[in-house]
């Protein structure tokens, strides 16, 4: 996929709105970042270079027409485009017209909103902009993150959209594809990389200690509490802090950072005091948090609130043109680690590693190499690999007979490996040879 120019904020308070807004200008390759109030609306602008706001009016608190205005008088070479379920607000819009390219009202077709887009967005001669060319491939890694796949490379655009602003990301992949590298990536290939990156397993702490942990303590809060102390949130100030595995934090851990999300403000466990952050949070997980939603063990207005800019790593299966790239890196990570060189690999043993799924990943891949690596002298060829990777061959089962049958195919067995010496036969048995006669006649 090859990702168009525009940065596109959408702004609804109605999330189902929001979804469907965002399927269609991703299937027609936008960058979307979503709000569900004009106030993330206005963080997400200060922070982020938009190219279109698409906005409600009739949202609670601050309404759209607010925001309109805002962005008239701060950003005001931004075109804006309405959407409302009120037709009669159409006398409105004339007051506020100044920058308004266009509204749409609810329910509207896809072919309405490309209608509206392509008049929105068109650049200084009244052109369509066009898709950036994409085609170029990199030889060199991007920060920790290695590959050349239409599927990596579309993470890397991506991440050259958020690493400069302080959007809130939400990653998302399987177990093993590098979450914390691309987290990594978006903190230290941006202008923060000189802040504090703070990485954080929520999965990896107990639940009773999380909310310490994340958001500090002071003295006495509870039993060990013996000092004032920071925690991951404060430690990241001014930085990145990356909350893995998120569908781990209890219901109380949740409300605590959408606290934060919100107000950019932390209460340390035992106080009652709110200490301001300026924190950008990337979160990932591999669970299913929709399920989660439903079975009210994850808060739905948290989940919206963490993606603003959803990233998607796709499963080694899915990426196999990076196999070869990522198998070279290992090979010199643990070649120079135990034996002082560069080791090679022959065209079989990689076809193997080609053609297998790696359930695990990346981290699977690594721990292969990184064996095959300890096995080897020089070179990794296919004795090196473990026998789970090759070629298996299925035989049928076996066809299910009678117990007599099974019994004579035995004795006929063990009379051929004594040399038909019924009497050793008899004592490795353990039966008589008058028995062994009878079994064989039946």
């Amino acid at each position: 996929m090859q990702l168009r120019k525009e940065n596109i904020l959408i702004v609804d308070d109605d999330v189902n709105i929001l979804e469907l807004l965002q399927r269609h200008l991703q299937s027609w390759n936008y960058h979307v970042f979503k709000a569900i109030s004009v106030k993330e609306a206005v963080t997400i602008l200060r922070d982020t270079q938009i190219d279109l706001l698409i906005t409600d009016l009739k949202m609670p608190e601050v309404d759209g027409f607010e925001l309109i205005k805002f962005v008239s008088e701060h950003y005001p070479k931004l075109p804006k485009l309405v959407v409302t379920g009120y037709p009669s607000v159409q006398g409105s819009l004339e007051a506020i017209k100044s920058g308004v390219v266009d509204y749409l009202t609810k329910p509207f077709t896809k072919d309405e909103l490309k209608s509206a887009l392509d008049k929105s967005l068109v650049d200084s001669e009244g052109k369509a902009i066009q898709p950036k060319n994409t085609s170029d491939h990199r030889t060199e890694p991007y920060g920790e993150i290695i590959g050349n796949s239409e599927k990596i490379n579309d993470v890397i655009q991506v991440i050259e959209r958020v690493k400069d602003n302080k959007a809130t990301v939400f990653i998302k992949g399987e177990s093993g594809t590098g979450k914390e590298l691309v987290a990594r990536a978006i903190h230290y290939q941006g202008k923060f990389s000189r802040a504090p990156f703070i990485a954080v397993n929520c999965g990896g702490i107990p639940e009773n200690l999380l909310e310490a942990e994340l958001f500090g303590y002071v003295k006495g809060a509870f039993t060990g509490a013996e000092t004032n102390r920071e925690g991951f949130f404060q430690a990241a100030n001014g930085g990145t802090i990356f909350l893995d595995e998120i569908g781990n934090a209890s219901l109380t851990v949740q409300s605590r950072l959408l606290r934060v999300l919100q107000e950019k403000e932390v209460v340390r466990v035992g106080s009652t005091k709110a200490e301001k952050v300026d924190v950008r949070i990337i979160a990932a997980t591999n669970s299913d948090l929709q399920d989660m939603i439903q079975k009210q063990t994850f808060r739905e207005d948290l989940y919206y609130r963490l993606t603003v800019v959803e990233i998607h790593i796709a499963p080694l299966r899915e990426r196999k043109d990076d196999i070869a790239l990522l198998v070279d890196k290992f090979l010199f990570k643990y070649g120079i680690e135990y034996k002082d060189r560069f080791l090679k690999i022959t065209p079989e043993a990689l076809d193997i590693l080609n053609r297998y799924n790696w359930p695990g990943n990346i981290r699977e891949l690594e721990n292969i190499v990184q064996r095959a690596v300890i096995m080897c002298d020089k070179v990794v060829d296919v004795e090196h690999l473990p026998d789970h990777l090759k070629h298996t061959i299925a035989f049928s089962a076996d066809a299910l007979v009678p117990l007599k049958v099974v019994e004579k195919q035995y004795i006929e067995k063990v009379l051929r490996a004594t040399g038909n010496n019924k009497t050793k036969a008899a004592e490795i048995l353990q039966i008589d040879r008058k028995t062994i006669r009878q079994k064989l006649a039946d």
